[in-house]
């Protein structure tokens, strides 16, 4: 665990533990679910792991508890939602996952809304989470897009330039029309930085297009390859520094 003369910032300590990630750590501090040495945790402090006492939701971390991270790919099928528990009962990414991983403490490093599919990265490392999904990585995620109706090339430089959606700058970074698919005019490969919560959908929507089928196919230089809907496979090292480049 990296530290500068012992301490290290919470919220980076409760994600290299494993429960959640910086952002997510953030969240818990900010509702008081987090106490160092009895007393409500602040964002930003820093803390002495091997001389304080940290408490999250009830539970004292301890550096020797800290597991070796592991992290998921997995292929997500349609109908499944990213997140722990979901409150309308709807299955999960971790109600499918194969028992030897479903008492992991696993969370999503970036996520897919219920009807889309393809590239998802479980991970129990909150550093690689952070990594991830922070837009100053330039972690570029490619998705491929199937519209309702013909999609007007004029569009996309409309998109590359930004729109505004409910108080939020939306944009893409990349978009390419599919000239050799069955449905040439419906059919785009859009490449992102941010992954904002349904960005591509709200941005088509702004337009005045509908999302037939949205799948991401890679991070990085990772391409989803020999993964069947709602399978996994652990990645290796070398894999997870393609994710990042």
């Amino acid at each position: 665990m990296e530290s500068e003369n012992g301490l290290v910032r919470i919220h980076k300590y409760i994600a290299e533990m494993g429960i959640c990630s910086r952002r997510a750590a953030e969240t818990l501090i900010e509702e008081g679910k987090v106490t160092v040495d009895g007393r409500p945790a602040r964002i930003g402090e820093k803390v002495d792991p091997s001389r304080q006492r940290v408490v999250v939701n009830g539970k004292t971390l301890a550096v020797s508890q800290k597991p070796a991270p592991v992290t998921l790919l997995m292929n997500k099928p349609r109908g499944v939602v990213c997140t722990n528990d979901d409150p309308f009962g709807s299955r999960t990414v971790f109600d499918i996952l194969p028992p030897v991983y479903q008492s992991l403490r696993l969370f999503c490093a970036g996520r897919l809304d219920k009807d889309s599919e393809g590239m998802l990265v479980l991970t129990s490392d909150g550093d690689l989470a952070q990594r991830l999904m922070h837009p100053s990585r330039l972690v570029i995620k490619r998705y491929r897009v199937l519209l309702t109706k013909s999609f007007d090339p004029e569009h996309i430089r409309v998109l590359l330039n930004g729109v505004e959606v409910e108080g939020e700058r939306l944009c893409a970074e990349k978009i390419i029309m599919l000239k050799r698919s069955m449905a040439p005019d419906r059919d785009l490969e859009i490449h992102l930085r941010h992954g904002r919560k349904r960005e591509i959908r709200r941005m088509m929507e702004h337009l005045g297009y509908f999302v037939e089928r949205l799948a991401r196919f890679q991070i990085g230089r990772l391409i989803l390859r020999g993964i069947g809907p709602g399978h996994v496979k652990v990645l290796s090292k070398a894999e997870i520094d393609m994710m990042l480049s």
